[in-house]
C-alpha cells in the first residue's frame, strides 16, 4: 500500500471514527485538532491497527502528534 493511499485510508477512518466534517491535512493534531483526549486517540490507534492489520510498537506510539506522523508510521510497519 503506498504512503498517499495509507493517507487517505487514515482520514476517512478520522472521519467516520471521530465526526470531524473539516479538512484533515498531515499536519492536523491529533489530539489538539481533533479535540480527542489520550483514552479516544488510544482507541482510534487501535481501531487504525486492526484495519492495516499492524501492531505500532509503544515507543512509536509517544511519536504520534500529527496524522502525518501516523501515516509515516504505519507506511514504515508495513515495510518492514
Amino acid at each position: 500500500m503506498q504512503e498517499d493511499e495509507i493517507y487517505r485510508n487514515v482520514v476517512a477512518a478520522i472521519q467516520s471514527v471521530v465526526g470531524v466534517s473539516r479538512p484533515i491535512t498531515a499536519e492536523t493534531n491529533i489530539l489538539q485538532d481533533l479535540n480527542l483526549d489520550s483514552v479516544a486517540v488510544m482507541d482510534f490507534i487501535m481501531q487504525v491497527e486492526t484495519q492495516f492489520d499492524t501492531v505500532i510498537p509503544m515507543n512509536q506510539m509517544a511519536e504520534i502528534e500529527t496524522v502525518g506522523d501516523l501515516v509515516r508510521i504505519l507506511n514504515a510497519s508495513k515495510v518492514a
